[in-house]
C-alpha cells in the first residue's frame, strides 16, 4: 500500500467540491444548451434565418420560421420558449436529484417532478430552482426510501416504491410552486439588478478580480456552468443575448499568457507552450494554462488584466453571445456569436489577449529565477539524480511500497471532461507503447471516482479530494497536463508491478 501523506479538509477543497457539485448538474446537459442556442439563432425575430425580415414571403410572420420561433402570429408557440421554460430546468434538476440518490433513476424522476413544481410557481427560467429542487428531491427520495429498506412484504415492492415516489413527488412539487419559485423569482430579480447596476456603470470588469483567480483553483466549472450560465441564459432569453457568457469562457486572457511564454518564457514552459496555446484557443480546454499560473503566481494579474479588458470592450461594444460556449474555445464563442456583435467579441478576443501578453510578457522579462519557474524541470533533475529505483517507487503523494499490478489506471479532473481527456490519451499512448495493452486508461470527474481502482492521476491541486473518494488506490499527482515526466514514471510503475525485467 503506497504511504500517503493524510487527505487535507481545508476551505479550497470543500468550495471546490460544492463548485463541482454544481457544475456536475449543467455540464452533462450542456448540448442541450447549445441546442437551444442554435435553435434561437436561426429562428428568432431577429435571428440567422430572418435576416431578410417580413419583406420576405417566406419570412414573413406567418412562416415558418416564425412558427418554429415563437413569434408574429405564433408569438404562444415555437420551440425556444418551451426549451428555456421547460426542457433545461428538467434536465438540470433530474440530473440533481440522480446525482443525490448515488446515480439511481429513482433520485432523478423526483428531482424532475419537484423542479417542475418550481417552474409552474415562478415567471422566470427555473435554473437556480432546478438546482434546489432536483437535489433536495434525490436526496429526500433517497432517505425516506432507507426508512423502510428491507421492510416491504415480497410482491409489494413496485407498488410501494412507485407510490411513494409518486405521493413524494407530489409534495415536493407543491413546495416548489408556493416556496422555490417565489424565491428564486425574487432572487433572480436582484440578480439581474446588480448586473444591471456593474454593466450600467461600468464595473463589469471587476468581475475578473474574482473569476480569474478562481479559475486557476480549479473553479472555472463551478463559475461558468454553476452561476454564469443560469444567469446568461435567462438574459438572453430577454435580450437575444447575454455578455455573462464571455466573463469565463473567453479564451483571450489565456491566449495571452501562453503566447508570452512562447516568446519569453524558460525551459519547459517555453517548449509546451505553443502546444498548449493550440490546445487552449481551439481545443477550449482552458485547464491547460492553470499550471503555467500556478508556478508563477504573480502572473494572475496578467490574466486579471485581459480579463478586465475583454469584457471591457464587449461592454463597449454592447455584445455578447447568445448561448454558452462550451467549451471555451475560440470556434465556440464565434458559433454562439449573433451577428451584431462579431465586431465585439473578435476585438475583446484580441484586445484580452493583447492586455495579458504585455503584462505577462514585463513579468517574466523582469523575473530574475533562473530555472525555479519551469513546469518540469525541477522534477527531471531530482529524477535523473535518483536513479530507476526512485522512479517506480516515488510519487507525489508518497513512497509507493506494495507491488500489486496496476491495470486501472484513472485520470481524474474536476469535470471529467477536458483536461482528464487529454492527460488519458496521452498516458494510454505511453502505457500501451510500452507494450502494456492491458492496463486500462480512463478519465473520470472526480465525483464519479470509486475505490476499485488501482492507481489515480489528477492535478496537483485536485489530489486531495481524489484521495478522498479513492483512499486504498495509488496517486500521482502531475502539474503539467501534456508532458509530466511523472507520466514515464507511471509507466515504469506499471513495468514493475507487472514483473517486467527490463525496460521495453
Amino acid at each position: 500500500m503506497s504511504t500517503q501523506t493524510p487527505p487535507r479538509s481545508g476551505a479550497r477543497v470543500h468550495v471546490q467540491k460544492f463548485g463541482t457539485f454544481l457544475s456536475n448538474m449543467v455540464l452533462p446537459n450542456i448540448g442541450a444548451f447549445i441546442a437551444w442556442g442554435l435553435i434561437t439563432a436561426l429562428f428568432i425575430e431577429n435571428g440567422w434565418l430572418n435576416l431578410g425580415g417580413g419583406d420576405n414571403a417566406w419570412l414573413s410572420p406567418g412562416s415558418w420560421v416564425a412558427e418554429f420561433g415563437g413569434w408574429g402570429d405564433f408569438a404562444d408557440g415555437g420551440i425556444v420558449g418551451p426549451m428555456i421554460t421547460y426542457l433545461l430546468p428538467l434536465l438540470i434538476g433530474y440530473t440533481g436529484g440522480r446525482m443525490m440518490y448515488d446515480n439511481n433513476i429513482r433520485g432523478g424522476v423526483v428531482g424532475a417532478i419537484a423542479t417542475m413544481g418550481a417552474i409552474a410557481g415562478a415567471g422566470v427560467p427555473m435554473f437556480l430552482g432546478a438546482m434546489i429542487m432536483g437535489p433536495l428531491g434525490g436526496w429526500s427520495m433517497k432517505k425516506l426510501d432507507a426508512v423502510w429498506s428491507h421492510k416491504i412484504r415480497p410482491g409489494f415492492e413496485m407498488l410501494v416504491n412507485n407510490f411513494s415516489a409518486g405521493i413524494w413527488g407530489m409534495i415536493l412539487a407543491i413546495v416548489g410552486f408556493v416556496v422555490a419559485g417565489p424565491f428564486v423569482s425574487w432572487f433572480s430579480a436582484r440578480a439581474g439588478e446588480i448586473i444591471d447596476f456593474l454593466v450600467d456603470n461600468s464595473l463589469l470588469p471587476l468581475t475578473s478580480l474574482f473569476i480569474e483567480p478562481a479559475k486557476v483553483l480549479f473553479l472555472n466549472n463551478a463559475i461558468n456552468q454553476g452561476i454564469l450560465t443560469p444567469l446568461g441564459t435567462a438574459e438572453a432569453d430577454q435580450d437575444g443575448q447575454s455578455i455573462l457568457f464571455l466573463l469565463e469562457a473567453n479564451p483571450a486572457a489565456g491566449a495571452g499568457l501562453l503566447l508570452a511564454f512562447m516568446m519569453f518564457g524558460k525551459g519547459a514552459a517555453k517548449a509546451s507552450a505553443p502546444g498548449a496555446l493550440l490546445i487552449h484557443f481551439v481545443g477550449g480546454i482552458h485547464e491547460i494554462y492553470f499550471p503555467y499560473v500556478l508556478m508563477k503566481p504573480k502572473l494572475i494579474l496578467a490574466m486579471i488584466a485581459g480579463g478586465m479588458t475583454q469584457i471591457f470592450i464587449n461592454l463597449a461594444f454592447s455584445s455578447g453571445l447568445r448561448s454558452p460556449a462550451a467549451p471555451g474555445s475560440i470556434i465556440a464563442v464565434l458559433i454562439a456569436t449573433p451577428g451584431g456583435s462579431y465586431v465585439g467579441v473578435i476585438l475583446s478576443v484580441i484586445g484580452g489577449a493583447a492586455a495579458s501578453f504585455t503584462v505577462a510578457a514585463f513579468l517574466l522579462k523582469t523575473d530574475r529565477a533562473a530555472d525555479e519557474g519551469d513546469l518540469t524541470a525541477a522534477t527531471a533533475s531530482m529524477e535523473s539524480m535518483k536513479g530507476k529505483k526512485s522512479i517506480a517507487s516515488s510519487t507525489l503523494g508518497g513512497t509507493a511500497t506494495e507491488t500489486r499490478e496496476i491495470r486501472t489506471i484513472v485520470f481524474a479532473c474536476d469535470a471529467g471532461m477536458g483536461s482528464s481527456a487529454m492527460g488519458a490519451s496521452v498516458l494510454r499512448k505511453k502505457i500501451h507503447g510500452a507494450g502494456h495493452p492491458e492496463v486500462t486508461v480512463v478519465n473520470k470527474a472526480i465525483s464519479d471516482l470509486t475505490d476499485d481502482v488501482d492507481l489515480v492521476v489528477t492535478h496537483q491541486d485536485l489530489t486531495d479530494r481524489a484521495r478522498q473518494k479513492t483512499p486504498s488506490a495509488q496517486h500521482v499527482s502531475v502539474d503539467n497536463f501534456m508532458g509530466s515526466p511523472k507520466y514515464d514514471e507511471i509507466v515504469e510503475m506499471v513495468r514493475q508491478s507487472h514483473g517486467t525485467t527490463e525496460k521495453i
